[in-house]
């Protein structure tokens, strides 16, 4: 999400994804403290007499917690289908657990973030175990790398992809199945050593 929010928002019943409305720039402060939460916020315009049953809009939006979720989707609502908060209400607003959770998986990023020379597209790779936990991992490296404030980051899609259709380099080095990581702080405590000796132990070799 352009703060953590993916940028889906889709019309029910129709069921109408709207992929390629997204905003430009995001004015809101929004900040990505600690580890994101995946919610999912189903929202639309008060009933009037002239429409009884108005359509329902919802979105996958990632953030800290409840409030900034609601917070981001009447900013995205506002922009793509020009409904204020005033004028809608909020329907449901929980988080989306993840599917198998203790299984590690890939997961692809298309993003795109506003910099001091522009508006960059941008394709990202990472490996975790849960979606949330991806995207909190590509706001900490685009913090660090490109130096992106959260709020001008705009998740567009994320999606889990198979090992074979990984590219980045930094994933498909864990697709070995004779994958080794070294041990470079051993301790080696030997069974009938002296409890006391004057020979100060080496720990790193």
């Amino acid at each position: 999400s352009p703060c953590p929010a993916r940028q889906e928002l889709s019309q029910r019943p129709n069921s109408k994804a709207a992929a390629g409305s997204t905003v430009s720039v995001c004015n809101l402060r929004m900040r990505a403290r600690g580890i994101l939460k995946e919610y999912r916020v189903v929202g639309r315009r008060l009933p009037s007499t002239a429409v009884p049953q108005p359509p329902l809009y919802e979105m996958r939006i990632f953030a800290t917690d409840s409030v900034t979720a609601k917070s981001r989707f009447w900013y995205f609502v506002r922009h793509l289908k020009k409904l204020k908060k005033m004028h809608g209400e909020v329907l449901q607003c929980k988080i989306v657990p993840p599917k198998k959770a203790l299984r590690v998986k890939n997961y692809g990023v298309w993003l795109r973030y506003n910099s001091r020379s522009g508006t960059h597209n941008m394709y990202k790779e990472y490996r975790d175990m849960a979606p949330a936990a991806a995207i909190t991992q590509c706001y900490r490296e685009m913090g660090a790398r490109h130096r992106a404030r959260a709020s001008s980051i705009h998740i567009l899609k994320i999606k889990e992809i198979a090992s074979k259709d990984c590219k980045r380099p930094c994933v498909t080095q864990f697709h070995d199945s004779k994958l080794k990581f070294p041990l470079p702080h051993r301790v080696h405590r030997r069974l009938h050593a002296p409890r006391f000796t004057t020979v100060r132990p080496k720990t790193t070799f």
